[in-house]
């Protein structure tokens, strides 16, 4: 498909978005009201970042948008280089070295009084805003109080985790349930008490030097994977399986993995101090990380040239 021109750089100063097939100011961007998208939460998508202009693992973004369109039979009138052109671009014309980079696919809107999935025509969308954290820098540096929720996460046989998406209900509720605690953020645990994960992070605990994240029920985010790749680096004891409540609350480490903010230590789980904070192993870990946000093989820069 041919590719709009790119905007001059900065040209949608703050930020920019790709829709129905043009770069566009975010004041622009628009999502009809029937699109199922956003009326039975119908869509897919996923989020990168730039970090000093360039992309940190773009590639391993890009093969997880696709696979979750295929699981969830949407389709885009991209090919891989063309969404990362579109994806560039956006960070280009907004003018941004830092950013948070969104990709998104709903199924669209059905001729009207169907209801028939097949009959809508899927719409993409894409945009890029200064980098965004879960917390801020600040925040973590004064420390971040986890709640553990009992609200089930929605099951993995109903809703492959997997595949990203905006079944949320679940993980706001759990905020809710963490504010009205004076809490800073929750995660959500599985019908046997184990610990999953929280919006839009993935959730690891440190006991005795060894890493333990969860297994199943979890979206394998690419910050998750990142974690664990270093740790097989750092010869860092890791354990991939069941993480009960019980454990997390008794761990000597607990960080957090998104792709907004990294490595991200917590303070307290249930208002009650973790151990170590930040923990040697934490630390570590956050380290590597935006070290490796240097590395040829994960970095993919934007031309910011005119």
């Amino acid at each position: 498909m041919t590719l709009p021109a790119t905007p001059p750089v900065g040209n949608f100063e703050g930020g920019c978005a790709f829709a129905d097939g043009q770069y566009v100011p975010l004041s622009e961007a628009k999502v009809s009201l029937f699109d199922w998208g956003f009326t039975r939460s119908d869509a897919t998508y996923d989020v990168a970042s730039t970090w000093h202009g360039a992309f940190f693992r773009l590639q391993d973004h890009l093969d997880r948008f696709f696979h979750s369109l295929q699981s969830l039979r949407l389709s885009i009138p991209y090919n891989r280089d063309e969404l990362r052109q579109i994806l560039h671009g956006c960070v280009r014309a907004g003018g941004l070295q830092d950013a948070y980079v969104a990709m998104v696919c709903t199924r669209g809107v059905p001729p009207r009084g169907a209801r028939d999935p097949r009959m809508a025509v899927n719409r993409f969308y894409a945009y890029a805003v200064p980098y965004v954290y879960i917390a801020p820098p600040e925040k973590q540096r004064a420390g971040i109080d986890l709640h553990i929720s009992d609200r089930q996460r929605i099951a993995p046989e109903s809703v492959d985790p997997r595949v990203k998406n905006y079944h949320w209900i679940d993980l706001v509720q759990s905020m809710f349930d963490a504010y009205e605690l004076g809490r800073d953020t929750s995660c959500v645990v599985d019908a046997q008490g184990n610990v999953t994960e929280g919006p839009g992070f993935n959730v690891f605990m440190v006991k005795g030097g060894e890493v333990r994240t969860a297994e199943r029920g979890v979206l394998e985010g690419v910050s998750r994977r990142t974690a664990i790749e270093l740790c097989g680096r750092l010869g860092i004891p890791l354990q991939i399986g069941p993480v009960p409540a019980a454990a997390l609350r008794d761990a000597d480490e607990v960080f957090l993995t998104s792709t907004g903010g990294g490595v991200l230590p917590i303070a307290k789980v249930d208002g009650v101090p973790v151990r170590q904070f930040p923990g040697p192993v934490t630390q570590r870990l956050s380290e590597a990380y935006w070290a490796m946000h240097d590395e040829p093989a994960h970095r993919d820069p934007v031309d910011y040239r005119p």
